[in-house]
C-alpha cells in the first residue's frame, strides 16, 4: 500500500524540486568556528561530565606515558644484575607497578569512552526531538523552499555525524594532545638533544597536516550539503513513482539523480582522500623521527654520554610523540564533519519561525459557525497576489461550495481559513472574532479536513480513524465506517480494526478517501471542509459517501471545493472564483439564470459527461 508520509505539509502545497533548485542554502559562506561555538553552548548542560571525561582521557593518558620511564629502570635494573646477578625484588616491584599503572590508564579510558558515549546518545536524542519541535513551529512556505527529503538527512545523517564526532573526537583529541605533551616533557628531561632532532622531523608533519586540514574544510561542508540534496531527490522519485512510470520519466529522474550522486561522490571523494592522506604521511614522517632519533642515540651512546636503558625509553617516547599526529589528523577530520553537519542542523534550528500566540487570551467557545471574509488579500510571496480583494460571509449551517478553473484560488481560501499562512491584508471572523486574535492551534480545532491527498500513516486501522481524538468509543467509530461504506471491508480484514496498514495491505485510493472521511465525522468538529473530498471513488462510493456527508453537514459551516459541479448542486451558497476574486456567489438556479461563467463552466462540463 502507498502511504504518504507526513512531513508537516497538510496543505498539500509541497513542490517537486528540479536539479536546478536551491536546496537547504548549499551556498552560504562556511563559518566552522560559530558552528562550533554553537555546538559547544548546545551542550553546556554537560559540562561537567564533559569535564570529567577529559579528566579521565587525560590521567589515562599520564599513566601510559609513565610507563616508558619505569621500564627504562627495569632495563637497568637487568642490565647491571647481567655482570653480578639480577635484583629479583626490584624487577617484581617494577613489574607490579608497571601492570597498576596500565590497569589504571585501561579503567580511565574506559570510563572517558562511557561518559561520552552517553552524552553523544543524549545529544543526538536531544537534536532530534529540537528538530521535530522545530518541524511544527516553521511556516508552511518553508516546505514549499526546502526539499522534504533535505530535511530528513538533517534529523538523521547530519545527527549521526555530530554524534559520532563526541562520541570518537572528543575523547581521542584529548587523548592525543595530552600524549602528545606528555612525551614532549618526558624526553626533554630525558634527553634534550635527541628532544631537538624528533621536533624538527614532526614539525614537518604539523605543517604538512595543517595545508591538507584548510583544503578538506570545504570538500567536508560540500559532502554534507550534497548528501541532503541526493536525499531530497530520492524521497520525491519515491513518493510520485507512479507518475514517474506514467509518464516514462525514468531517463529524467535517472539523469537527475546520476547529478546529484556524481556531485556527492566528488565531494566526498575530494574530502576523504585529502583526509586520507593524513595517515601515511603521519606514518612516513614517524618512522623519520624514529631513524633521527636512532642515529642520534648510536652516536651519543658510543660516545658515552647516555646508557641503552635511556635509548629504550627514549624509542617508546618518539613514538607517544609521533603516534598523537595521526590521532589529531583523524579527530580533525571528524570534527570537520561534524561541523558542516552542526551548521546544517543549526540553520535549520534556526530559521525563521511562525510568531509566538502564547500571550493571545481570546478563545473560540461553542463557535456556531458564523464566518466572515472581509476584503482579504493575499500572495505566497511578496509582490505575487493571489487572492486580490476577498469578501463573502457564510451563516451558520450553511453549505458553500468554493468552484472555479485551477489556480483560482479556491484551496489557498482554506489555507487562510485555517490559518496555515497568514493574510497580507483584511480580516477573517468567526463568530466575530477574528482568527488573528486567538492562537492557531484554536482555529484548527474548529475545523476537520478532508483532503483531495489521502494521508494514512503506518499503524492499526483504529489508530488511523481516531488520530488525535480522544475518548472515541467503538461504537461511534464503527458508526463512521458504516457511513461510508467501510464497515463490512475492515471487517474482513484478518484483525478487523486492529489491522495494520503497512505495504503488505494493499488499499485503493478510494478506500483511502473512505478511511480520511470517516476520520472527520469521528472528529465531529462544528465546522467541516472537504477538498474534492470523494475525487478518487467511483460513483456509487461517491453517492454512498454523498448521503453520509450530507448527514455530517447537518447544523454544520462546510466549504466545498468541488471541480465537479453536479456534486454542489444543493449548496445553499455558491462562490465563483476567477484569478483570486469572486466574480458570482449564489444557488446553482441563481447563477445558471445568470448564463454567466458559472454557467458556461457548468454546461461545459455537461457536454462532456454527454
Amino acid at each position: 500500500m502507498e502511504q504518504k508520509k507526513y512531513t508537516g505539509n497538510p496543505t498539500g502545497h509541497g513542490r517537486m524540486h528540479g536539479p536546478g533548485m536551491r536546496r537547504g542554502g548549499g551556498g552560504k559562506a562556511r563559518d566552522f568556528k560559530g558552528t562550533w561555538k554553537k555546538l559547544i553552548a548546545y551542550c553546556s548542560k554537560y559540562t561537567a561530565a564533559i569535564l570529567i571525561a577529559i579528566i579521565c582521557a587525560a590521567g589515562g593518558t599520564i599513566f601510559t606515558l609513565v610507563g616508558p620511564d619505569k621500564l627504562s629502570e627495569l632495563t637497568g635494573v637487568i642490565a647491571r644484575g647481567l655482570k653480578g646477578g639480577i635484583d629479583m625484588h626490584a624487577v617484581a616491584v617494577i613489574g607490579r607497578t608497571l601492570i597498576l599503572f596500565y590497569i589504571c590508564s585501561i579503567t580511565l579510558s574506559f570510563a572517558q569512552h562511557f561518559i561520552m558515549t552517553t552524552i553523544a546518545q543524549i545529544l543526538s536524542r536531544q537534536m532530534r526531538r529540537d528538530i521535530t519541535q522545530k518541524i511544527n513551529r516553521l511556516p508552511m512556505d518553508y516546505y514549499n523552499r526546502t526539499s522534504h527529503g533535505d530535511i530528513l538527512s538533517r534529523v538523521t545523517n547530519d545527527v549521526d555525524m555530530i554524534s559520532q564526532s563526541f562520541n570518537q573526537s572528543v575523547g581521542m583529541l584529548v587523548s592525543a594532545i595530552t600524549l602528545f605533551l606528555g612525551s614532549l616533557f618526558m624526553m626533554l628531561i630525558t634527553n634534550v638533544l635527541m628532544t631537538l632532532t624528533a621536533i624538527v622531523a614532526i614539525f614537518i608533519g604539523f605543517m604538512l597536516m595543517r595545508l591538507i586540514t584548510s583544503h578538506s574544510q570545504k570538500y567536508f561542508a560540500r559532502q554534507q550539503r550534497h548528501l541532503g540534496e541526493l536525499n531530497g531527490h530520492i524521497e520525491e522519485m519515491y513518493s510520485g513513482h507512479t507518475v514517474i512510470k506514467a509518464y516514462n520519466g525514468e531517463a529524467h529522474a535517472q539523469e537527475t539523480f546520476d547529478a546529484l550522486n556524481g556531485d556527492l561522490r566528488d565531494s566526498a571523494f575530494k574530502a576523504q582522500c585529502l583526509a586520507g592522506l593524513m595517515q601515511p604521511m603521519m606514518i612516513f614522517i614517524g618512522n623519520l623521527g624514529y631513524v633521527a632519533v636512532c642515529v642520534t642515540g648510536a652516536v651519543l651512546t658510543m660516545h658515552g654520554q647516555i646508557g641503552f636503558e635511556v635509548i629504550v625509553a627514549f624509542m617508546m617516547y618518539v613514538r607517544f610523540f609521533t603516534q598523537p599526529l595521526s590521532q589529531i589528523a583523524q579527530a580533525a577530520q571528524t570534527l570537520q564533519s561534524a561541523a558542516a553537519a552542526g551548521e546544517r542542523v543549526f540553520e535549520f534550528l534556526e530559521a525563521e519561525e511562525m510568531k509566538d500566540e502564547s500571550d493571545k487570551t481570546a478563545r473560540l467557545d461553542n463557535v456556531k459557525g458564523h464566518v466572515e471574509f472581509s476584503h482579504v488579500r493575499f500572495g505566497y510571496e511578496p509582490g505575487k497576489t493571489i487572492i486580490h480583494d476577498f469578501s463573502a460571509q457564510a451563516k451558520p449551517g450553511q453549505k458553500i461550495a468554493i468552484v472555479g478553473p485551477t489556480g483560482a484560488g479556491k484551496t489557498t481560501l482554506v489555507n487562510l481559513l485555517m490559518r496555515f499562512y497568514e493574510i497580507e491584508d483584511g480580516d477573517i471572523r468567526i463568530d466575530g472574532v477574528s482568527t488573528r486574535s486567538v492562537p492557531r492551534e484554536d482555529v484548527h480545532s474548529q475545523f476537520c479536513m478532508v483532503l483531495q491527498d489521502t494521508w494514512l500513516f503506518e499503524g492499526t486501522i483504529r489508530e488511523n480513524l481516531i488520530y488525535c481524538t480522544p475518548n472515541v468509543s467503538d461504537a461511534k467509530m464503527e458508526q463512521a465506517c458504516k457511513a461510508v461504506g467501510l464497515d463490512h471491508f475492515i471487517r474482513t480484514l484478518p484483525h478487523g480494526y486492529d489491522t495494520v496498514l503497512n505495504d503488505q495491505l494493499n488499499l485503493s485510493q478510494g478506500q483511502k478517501q473512505q478511511l480520511t472521511i470517516a476520520r472527520a465525522m469521528i472528529a465531529d468538529r462544528p465546522m467541516l471542509i472537504l477538498d474534492e473530498a470523494t475525487s478518487s471513488v467511483d460513483t456509487r462510493t461517491e453517492m454512498q459517501i454523498q448521503k453520509a456527508m450530507d448527514a455530517l453537514m447537518e447544523n454544520r459551516t462546510s466549504f466545498v471545493i468541488a471541480h465537479r459541479l453536479s456534486t454542489v448542486k444543493n449548496a445553499d451558497l455558491i462562490l465563483v472564483l476567477k484569478d483570486g476574486d469572486v466574480i458570482e456567489s449564489g444557488t446553482h438556479e441563481e447563477l445558471l439564470a445568470q448564463n454567466g461563467f458559472y454557467a458556461e463552466l457548468y454546461n461545459s462540463q455537461f457536454e462532456q459527461a454527454s
